[in-house]
């Protein structure tokens, strides 16, 4: 069931060419809608579905998909952003009492290495890890700004090598050689430009992208592991922490929520989302201020647009 768009490479990547390769059946949808999903999903019963996080967020909000049967799928798989870990508890939960017996795969890549090339097996309760390499590819762990291998558990830079590495950008040497590098073992290495670390089993993990961190009173702070910590919250459906100018702290943190059907904007559920942090969270993750809206702004692939959000406090538009 295509309902990424083809313009992006996880869309073209999984939703056209691999139908393609192995003699599959694209369903396409154009544009996507939960209830037109809905409808699509009963008529056709798709067997494999990809999409974004946001993407089943809303599905989970569908009325029309409670109505659903999942006995017919054997794989979904969710990437093109990090995925809350409450969202696969409840996304599973929500499919495996419709009939499925499959959960909800959490992949990582990006266009520079073709798009997926790191999936957590459908079989691990490591609900917080990216997966383990595909096959062919290699992963590794590097000091920010090095070429510096880091043993397992420290966070650095994700760099991949493989046969889907990039061979440049068209007509830009001088990015080309940021991104990619020849390492001590000789080997050609894609430098990511997000943060991560490598369990002792060989599991990797996202916890940022390095621009995204925020410094805050001389502290690094990953947006990720606080909006872990605010989706806990029974009424919280999505969040975005982004870092906003701050004469103090250089960046003070803000959260951008938006609530589950059934729930209204009060300063009970702020005070709780509030405890929530102080319980989890360093003092200097705690946000300093938390914003509800009716809705956050998405990029043309249906992701949290947090460049959008702090733009607005730059007062520059969105390059998305």
């Amino acid at each position: 069931m295509c309902i990424l768009p083809v313009f992006h490479g996880f869309g073209l990547t999984v939703c056209i060419h691999l139908p393609i390769c192995v003699g599959a059946c694209s369903i396409l949808v154009p544009k996507f809608n939960a209830t037109i999903f809905a409808d699509q999903f009963a008529k056709h019963k798709p067997q494999y579905i990809a999409g974004v996080p946001t993407l089943y967020e809303a599905l989970l909000r569908s009325k029309k998909m409670q109505k659903s049967n999942f006995k017919s799928l054997k794989g979904i798989f969710a990437g093109g952003d990090s995925v809350p870990i409450e969202l696969k508890k409840q996304f599973n939960e929500f499919i495996q009492k419709r009939g499925s017996i499959v959960t909800m795969q959490e992949g990582y890549g990006l266009t520079e290495t073709v798009t997926v090339s790191c999936l957590i097996p459908n079989t691990t309760d490591k609900l917080s890890s990216m997966g383990v390499p595909l096959p062919d590819m290699l992963y590794k762990i590097v000091k920010v700004g090095t070429t510096e291998d880091l043993p397992p558990g420290e966070d650095g830079e994700i760099c991949i090598s493989g046969p889907t590495v990039m061979l440049e950008y068209y007509n830009n040497p001088e990015e080309t050689d940021k991104v990619l590098k020849v390492h001590p073992d000789g080997l050609k290495w894609c430098h990511t430009g997000d943060l991560g670390y490598m369990d002792e089993d060989g599991f990797f993990y996202f916890k940022s992208r390095i621009k995204r961190m925020i410094k805050s009173s001389g502290y690094s702070v990953f947006p990720n592991q606080i909006e872990e910590v605010i989706n806990k919250h029974e009424a919280v459906s999505l969040s975005c922490v982004i870092g906003v100018p701050d004469k103090y702290q250089i960046e003070k943190i803000k959260a951008f929520i938006t609530l589950k059907e059934g729930y209204v904007d009060s300063d009970k559920i702020k005070n709780e989302i509030m405890d929530l942090c102080n319980e989890y969270l360093a003092k200097w993750s705690v946000p300093r201020e938390i914003e509800i809206r009716k809705e956050l702004p998405t990029t043309l692939i249906g992701k949290v647009d947090w460049l959008k959000l702090k733009n607005e406090y730059a007062g520059v538009k969105s390059a998305f």
